[in-house]
């Protein structure tokens, strides 16, 4: 069944993403400004090129037979996709990591679900087919089971973090809401950016691309975007401190392990969309609704990561228990969406 595969490419992808950073908590002496931009470029620049080289004949062509607006919408909303995790990682800092991750990926999984579906004319099917209330009911559960999440790590906080988040003197609620909703719009961008970005794998298939890696060359450009709005950023703060510098201070004892380990992290950041863009291309139908879940994936894994570092040790049973129907009610959305996609058929 195709839509399975689907399921467990964008399994695999979600893997992937909610992993990246296992890698970088081993760097040291490297500020986080210094081991992103280096992730970044391996993730966002390099990988994307040789996913090219992987799956299609001539990358070039695809791109001269695609329109300049095309690339360029692509471009603008990977850029724009750049600023979200910018605008997120603000909101956890007004309302703490798990209330402000939990608005912005809650968020992110709406609006990167709802605005392509708009885009293509679909919106209506959901709401008036089975097929479409099916997914739309998967959408749905998917929101309670990351709100779930949110609220076993808001009490992870309050308990093992002894209450941090309510100790912290700039903790807002209000200002985290707007700046953490901010994050999850822009971060769903990457969502539109593919969109934008059907021209694209339209071009690699009219040039000898397999249908299954259409979707690849469209995170070339994509990604390029976010690659340089997290550039700029980092160039920013690294005026009067050595964030740049400090990639060629080979003198540093930990300097071949932190490439190494930032590398390993780059390439396991691009592998999810590497499998992203091959699951979408086996939800039939209702392509749109691999956003939503990529972003469930992602909160399942994260979790469970975190289960696995010990992090959630010394809980209470009602933290736990929040934690455990969030990640069944993420796995249950998981294949709604699948099953959404099958029921097309019928």
């Amino acid at each position: 069944m195709e839509q399975l595969l689907g399921i467990i490419l964008h399994t695999i992808g979600g893997f992937s993403s909610a992993s990246f950073y296992v890698p970088t908590y081993k760097i040291k002496k490297w500020a986080w400004e210094t081991y992103w931009i280096l992730l970044g470029f391996v993730a966002w620049m390099i990988m994307p090129t040789v996913g090219n080289l992987i799956v299609t004949q001539n990358a070039m062509d695809i791109y001269r037979s695609t329109a300049g607006s095309d690339l360029f919408y692509t471009y603008l909303f990977g850029a724009l996709w750049g600023f979200g995790g910018l605008f997120a990682g603000l909101g956890i800092r007004y309302m703490g990591l798990a209330l402000g991750q939990s608005v912005s990926l809650g968020v992110c999984s709406v609006v990167g679900t709802l605005v392509p579906a708009i885009m293509n004319n679909s919106l209506g099917r959901l709401v008036s087919t089975q097929s479409g209330w099916i997914i739309t009911g998967g959408l749905v559960i998917s929101i309670v089971g990351i709100v779930c999440c949110g609220v076993a790590g808001h009490l992870k906080e309050q308990t093992v973090g002894k209450g941090k988040v309510d100790g912290n003197t700039e903790f807002s609620l209000t200002k985290g809401l707007i700046i953490a909703t901010i994050g999850g719009i822009m971060s769903a961008c990457m969502a539109i950016a593919i969109m934008f970005g059907e021209p694209i794998a339209k071009a690699a298939v009219a040039t000898g691309t397999a249908p299954i890696f259409m979707n690849i060359p469209i995170f070339a450009i994509a990604l390029a975007g976010g690659f340089t709005t997290n550039f700029i950023y980092v160039a920013i703060r690294s005026r009067g401190h050595n964030y740049l510098s400090n990639l060629g201070n080979t003198k540093l004892p930990e300097f071949g392990k932190n490439y190494l380990l930032a590398i390993l992290a780059g390439v396991m950041w691009y592998l999810q969309y590497f499998f992203y863009g091959m699951g979408s291309t086996k939800m039939i139908g209702y392509e749109f609704a691999s956003w939503c879940i990529h972003m469930s994936s992602i909160v399942i894994f994260s979790n469970l990561w975190g289960l696995w570092l010990k992090e959630w040790k010394g809980t209470s049973r009602a933290t736990m228990v929040y934690l455990v129907v969030g990640i069944l009610l993420l796995i249950i959305s998981i294949l709604m969406i699948g099953w959404g996609n099958y029921a097309v058929g019928f």
